[in-house]
């Protein structure tokens, strides 16, 4: 399995288990073991009863207590080796998260950016690694122009892009086809401002 299937979004493992060794010592039955997110960041998390609390606020941290009679012990490292030998084929049991692409396009119009252009290939590629079935295509604007326009704009500007795709072999069924006009501007911004982030569709792979 590879590693980057144990990254997740700021989520933590808990795996209930018996008689294996955690580095000289005996594991707690039940474990908790912080896993960084995708990006390599890391969230943290409390496990605590009426005993007493552990915080676990570094990646590839473990914590836990054999029962509810017992105080969360320290945390102790656990090396990705040891999480993959312990944990792997439930990790490899786990789906993966959503996969977000974001394609940004040229002022007022349905032409993508050179950049986006380049990473249609990355997005077919998720698609086709995955085998995905479910994924959402939907279109935005700025605020230049009235909303009726921008609205028609971010309609045309999905559609294209999922046309490209199906264009390129992609299953037209698995594609959700949506738009929103203006009225979700990733960019917060005032009336007939020609804000760059907010002309965009965003593909989303699950």
């Amino acid at each position: 399995m590879k590693w980057g299937v144990m990254r997740r979004i700021a989520w933590f493992l808990l795996i209930s288990f018996f008689a294996l060794a955690l580095s000289a010592c005996c594991a707690p039955r039940n474990m908790f073991v912080l896993l960084p997110n995708e990006d390599g960041t890391v969230g943290q998390i409390t496990v605590a009863n009426d005993k007493g609390s552990q915080v676990l606020a570094q990646p590839f941290q473990a914590t836990g207590m054999n029962s509810p009679n017992e105080a969360p012990r320290s945390p102790l490292p656990v090396t990705p080796q040891r999480i993959e030998s312990l944990f792997g084929k439930t990790l490899a049991a786990q789906p993966l998260p959503p996969k977000r692409f974001i394609l940004y396009f040229e002022p007022g119009s349905t032409e993508l950016t050179r950049a986006s252009r380049e990473l249609l290939t990355e997005v077919l590629q998720t698609i086709a690694r995955r085998q995905s079935v479910d994924n959402s295509v939907v279109g935005h604007s700025d605020t230049v122009g009235d909303a009726a326009f921008n609205l028609k704009l971010s309609r045309e500007r999905a559609q294209g892009i999922a046309q490209l795709l199906i264009d390129r072999g992609v299953d037209q069924g698995i594609l959700e086809v949506t738009s929103h006009g203006e009225g979700n501007l990733l960019v917060p911004t005032a009336d007939n401002v020609a804000e760059p982030r907010n002309r965009r569709v965003e593909i989303t792979v699950r």
